[in-house]
Parts: C-alpha cells; structure tokens; sequence
C-alpha cells in the first residue's frame, strides 16, 4: 500500500512539470478526485448539520423533522461514491498487496495491471447498471424529499464512470512508462 504523502501534487513526477503528454490529463484527473472529495466533504458537513437539526428537533422542539432520515441517506450515498472514486485515482483503498510486491518485475506488472483492469470492469459496469437505476427511477420519489430517486442511483453512475477512467488512466500510463511515485 502507498502512502498517503506520495499521492500529494508533487508526486506526480515528471508529468506533474509538463514533461509528458500525461501532464494534463493528470491535471484534470486530480481537479476531478478533488471535486469528488470536496463534494463529499460538503457533504459530511452537511449530514452532520441535518443530525444536530434532528436532534434540537426532537428534544427541543418536540417536533421531529421526518425528512432528516430520507436526506441523510441520500448524502451518505453521495459520500461513499464519490469518495470511492477519489480513492481509486489516489491509490488509497485498502489493499492487502503484500503478495503482489514479494514479487519482482513482470509478476509484479501483471498484478498491477490485472487489478487495473478489475477495477476498470468493476467501474464501467457499475456505471452502466447505475445508469439503467438512474432512466429507470427517474419517476418514482423519495418519500419525504420529493425528488426523484434517480438521485440516489445517480452516484453509481458517476463513480462507476470515474473509477473506470481513473483505473483506464493508470494502465494507460504504466504502458507508457509514466507511473506517479509510490506505484
């Protein structure tokens, strides 16, 4: 497992000063896992507010907010995806890769690279069956909130998307040579 300090912005080696075609894809890939955690992060803001709301509601109040619940379970939807995907560009899920890095050189490439492309399978066929919750939940409400319930599904399809081209962006550039530190 890499550590978090290696996947800061200057880890990103020679693509990060522009030296290679993958700078500004890198570029652009690191502003979308940072929107994915600002969101999220908003998003944990948010939740905690929505609980404290809750709770001044029923104990001072004496009126619950019966909407909190179905909220509450919206945002965390919302910040376990889109922080999934963060993880998958950051290098930062759990993995158990001690086998993998007992070997050396091609065992140790074809591991990277069939984890990679699971990753990259997962993800696009996540999206996909999100997207089909999305157009098929698009008429049916969330009780209490009133809004679609294709806003639940809608975080399958973005993190699925986001995940398969974050784990497509790291094959891409293992085969050119170009991996960040820490990979």
């Amino acid at each position: 497992m890499t550590s978090p300090e290696a996947h800061g912005p200057e880890a990103h080696g020679p693509a990060a000063q522009g030296s290679t075609p993958f700078a500004l894809a890198d570029r652009i890939l690191d502003h979308l896992a940072a929107l994915c955690v600002l969101v999220a992060g908003v998003s944990l803001v948010c939740l905690i507010a929505l609980f404290g709301w809750l709770v001044f509601g029923r104990y001072v109040l004496n009126d619950t907010p019966t909407w909190v619940e179905q909220m509450s379970l919206l945002l965390v939807v919302y910040i376990t995806f889109l922080g999934a995907a963060a993880g998958v560009h950051h290098g930062t899920h759990l993995s158990i890769d001690f086998i993998r890095e007992a070997f050396t050189g091609i065992p140790r490439q074809a591991m990277r690279y069939l984890a990679d492309l699971t990753v990259l399978a997962f993800g696009g066929f996540m999206a996909w069956q999100g997207w089909l919750l999305v157009v098929t939940n698009s008429r049916r409400l969330i009780p209490m909130l009133g809004m679609a319930e294709s806003w639940r599904a809608a975080p399958l399809a973005i993190c699925g998307a986001l995940m398969a081209l974050f784990a497509a962006f790291h094959i891409l550039r293992r085969l050119a040579g170009v991996e960040r530190v820490g990979e």
